[in-house]
């Protein structure tokens, strides 16, 4: 996302822990910083894409935070934050007169380098309107409301659809190819009809019939999405008894597989029960 914004023109102030993500930016042009409230101290706006909410409520609030920028006046979060710890940010900075725009993304790295994520946003409609341009660089934008959180809700209900679809296909695949199905010919046969979903059409082509396990996002990621969702919908008083077995299953890949592994890896769990590899005969 980064790099799409340098090649439209924009000039960046870059901060990360990781010296590596920022040193291609640098080498392009942009200039590096040494905390997120040096990044807001030099831009008006200010993008967030971290793991975990813990993560963006230390990056806004704390003491080294934007919050603490003198310039800055817009932060987007691009993160899945969830909608409470989204709510309580964004209440923080509204006190420093700093408008703050939930835009969590999905599209996955693919996405992000062709410019195609979807873009789910929420907040103060004229700050949605003053970053529209540059979330358009990402991607297409669906502004989902003005109430802070509410793009979270959105992205949360949109993971714990792809997290079940992974998880189901695999289920699906696994016990086909015990039965002695080629798993190429399932997923052709799959993608023909009813059962095609974002894990058929994706990741087992690209990511797990190959054996490569590298979509670029991770099990401890995915796990978290789908807690986060499961807590807004126990705090909706909302039942999901679909969801919360898919919880139960990528907390036990978590477990098993750990936190980086690659959340395609999910069949290895289901592969090792069934005794059996998926292994495709074309």
């Amino acid at each position: 996302m980064a790099s799409r914004l340098l090649d439209a023109g924009h000039r960046l102030i870059v901060y990360d822990i990781r010296d590596d993500a920022m040193n291609p930016l640098v080498k392009r042009g942009a200039a590096k910083a040494a905390s997120s409230r040096a990044v807001a101290d030099v831009a008006q706006i200010v993008f967030f894409s971290l793991p975990e909410p813990s993560d963006v409520r230390g990056e806004a609030l704390g003491e080294h935070g934007v919050i603490a920028g003198g310039r800055v006046e817009i932060l987007v979060d691009l993160s899945t934050t969830g909608r409470p710890a989204t709510i309580e940010i964004a209440a923080a900075l509204a006190r420093k007169s700093i408008a703050m725009i939930d835009a969590p993304v999905s599209g996955g790295i693919a996405g992000a380098a062709r410019g195609t994520l979807a873009i789910m946003a929420s907040g103060n409609g004229q700050a949605l309107l003053r970053i529209a341009p540059l979330l358009n660089i990402f991607g297409k934008l669906f502004v989902v409301g003005e109430r802070p959180g509410m793009a979270q809700v959105m992205k949360l209900a949109n993971n714990l659809l792809s997290a079940t679809a992974l998880a189901i296909t695999s289920e699906a695949l696994v016990m086909g190819v015990k039965a002695g199905l080629d798993p190429k010919l399932m997923i052709d046969v799959i993608n023909s009809g009813t059962g095609r979903n974002s894990a058929s059409e994706t990741k087992f082509p690209q990511a797990i019939l190959p054996r490569r396990f590298a979509y670029g996002f991770t099990t401890g990621l995915m796990n978290k999405d789908v807690r986060l969702c499961l807590e807004e919908a126990q705090s909706l008083q909302t039942p999901m008894p679909i969801g919360e077995a898919v919880g139960a299953m990528w907390q036990a890949a978590e477990r098993e597989l750990g936190s980086q592994s690659d959340y395609t890896e999910i069949v290895r769990c289901l592969e090792q029960r069934a005794g059996i590899e998926i292994k495709s005969a074309g």
